[in-house]
């Protein structure tokens, strides 16, 4: 169950992050909202799988799923550079989150 809400916590990061750009600055009332809601929600996920997972796993896989998150959005709808090498570094993330997932990390 810890797992399920890091990955549900990572994913509300990911919109934190895109309602965070939206925001312009915090000057666009909705992407504000939308950007203090699923930081509280990701955040308050995040702080209960930690109950049982260890820190560094889940903090890792957490912003791991974030990094991966965001950037790809902001490829598909931000208009954002989509090199090979920012394509594999992303390859190269997703695999660091699997290999902490297989790892274990629970107490």
């Amino acid at each position: 169950m810890a797992w399920l809400m890091v990955i549900a916590a990572g994913l509300f990061e990911v919109v934190m992050a895109y309602s965070l750009k939206l925001s312009d600055g915090f000057s666009a009332p909705l992407p504000t909202i939308a950007f203090i809601a699923s930081a509280a929600i990701s955040f308050s996920l995040l702080a209960l799988a930690l109950k049982t997972l260890d820190v560094g796993t889940g903090y890792a896989v957490w912003t791991g799923i974030g990094a991966i998150g965001t950037a790809t959005l902001g490829m598909i709808f931000l208009g954002e550079n989509a090199s090979a090498i920012k394509i594999a570094s992303i390859l190269l993330i997703l695999c660091g989150v699997i290999g902490l997932n297989l790892a274990g990390g629970g107490h």
